[in-house]
Order: structure tokens, then sequence, then C-alpha cells
């Protein structure tokens, strides 16, 4: 696929066609990683970083373990 470059205030820009971007998740605001390697540009999408509660939601009883008791250290009281 070929696109073109264009000027955007100081800097240059290309334009990512809404097919590839549905494809790999990107949308406004996404960050993209830009790679020089061997005279090619690549740029790689961040992985965006889960929330707690997406995070929480993968918890299952099958992969909860059961509570640690690690003792006393000293003068505690439970």
């Amino acid at each position: 696929m070929t696109t073109l470059v264009r000027k955007w205030g100081n800097s240059l820009a290309i334009r990512i066609p809404s097919h590839i971007a549905e494809m790999f998740s990107i949308e406004q605001g996404s960050e993209i990683e830009m790679r020089v390697e061997n005279q090619e540009i690549k740029l790689v999408p961040k992985k965006k970083k889960p929330t707690l509660e997406e995070l929480l939601a993968k918890v299952t009883p099958e992969n909860r373990h059961c509570e640690i008791d690690f003792g006393v250290e000293g003068n505690e009281r439970i």
C-alpha cells in the first residue's frame, strides 16, 4: 500500500487508512512506537495497559491461590 507524506505544522505526517487502524485497534490518541531498522521505518502500536477492573475481571476461583500465613514478625495483634 502507498500513502502520501503531508506537512503537519513543522513536521511531516502520514495517514493510516481506517481499515488498517481497525485491524490494530488504533484510534485517536493511541501511542505508536516508531523504530528505524535496516533503513526502514516501522510503526508499532503500543499495547494499552489494562485497567484494574479489566485485570480483576480475569480472576476466577480456578486461578486464585489460598491465603498465605507469613507468621508474626513482632508484637502485632491480630
